[in-house]
């Protein structure tokens, strides 16, 4: 495909990661995790709360985040001895309303990222979202986050609902696909070098390695580099202006 006359966009779309990207998964769920573990102690447990949060941690590393239990599994690694004379499934029940509320109250989209998503939606710039995870736990973070008006509803794509899952690049193309951007015109922007920056540049869209959420990922070992790195969003502005020709 040829360059586009000089001043005219170079982008169609910019795409969007969802966890430690829109909001800090990384500082949200050690918020939410130790309210749990508080909760559970609160009703019966006897662990100490860095014991606790040591353990759940392994649980959700060793069952995945989207899995369903931690909390039971939690009581099981820990042994009945650790709470005598309790029904588990109150402590359970503890630490699931913990852990909601904390969830209810404190999920935030980062000062930078809303400060940009709303720049961009008023210039008429087009937004989307790939993210991998379960199609209504995604969105429901969209929904708590008050950030699902940026972006057009017909470019939200989440991984369980395309059939792919990140890293494999065919997520990027299909992704592409569907919005009807060729894949040179899309950015994405993410805060995983192997599983957003590496992939997406591989589908051939042009690629925002985002470190402002938490950063946890960076040195990560990967061939392809990004074709920008920020850690404030706010440097996306001058990026798409300057580098894209957009109107922003």
């Amino acid at each position: 495909m040829p360059p586009p006359p000089s001043g005219s966009p170079a982008l169609d779309i910019v795409l969007f990661d969802i966890d430690d990207t829109l909001y800090s998964t990384t500082v949200f769920s050690e918020r939410a995790r130790r309210a749990a573990i508080r909760a559970m102690i609160e009703r019966g447990l006897l662990v100490e709360e860095e014991e606790g949060m040591t353990e759940l941690g392994e649980v959700v590393a060793e069952f995945s985040s989207n899995y369903g239990n931690h909390f039971e599994r939690l009581l099981d690694r820990l042994g009945p001895e650790r709470y005598p004379k309790r029904n588990p499934a109150v402590l359970v029940a503890a630490g699931v309303v913990a852990y909601h509320s904390t969830k209810r109250d404190g999920l935030e989209m980062l000062p930078d990222v809303q400060s940009v998503l709303l720049r961009l939606y008023s210039a008429r710039v087009r937004l989307g979202v790939v993210s991998a995870g379960l199609h209504v736990k995604q969105a429901e973070k969209l929904v708590r986050l008050d950030a699902v008006q940026y972006f057009d509803p017909t470019a939200i794509f989440f991984t369980d609902q395309m059939g792919i899952s990140k890293p494999n690049p065919k997520l990027f193309l299909k992704a592409c696909k569907a919005a009807g951007v060729p894949p040179a015109r899309a950015l994405y922007v993410g805060d995983r070098p192997t599983h957003d920056v590496a992939p997406a540049a591989a589908a051939g869209l042009k690629t925002v390695l985002y470190t402002g959420a938490s950063g946890k990922y960076c040195g990560k070992d990967v061939d392809v580099r990004p074709d920008h790195a920020m850690a404030d969003m706010r440097e996306l502005v001058p990026t798409l202006r300057h580098t894209y020709s957009l109107d922003v």
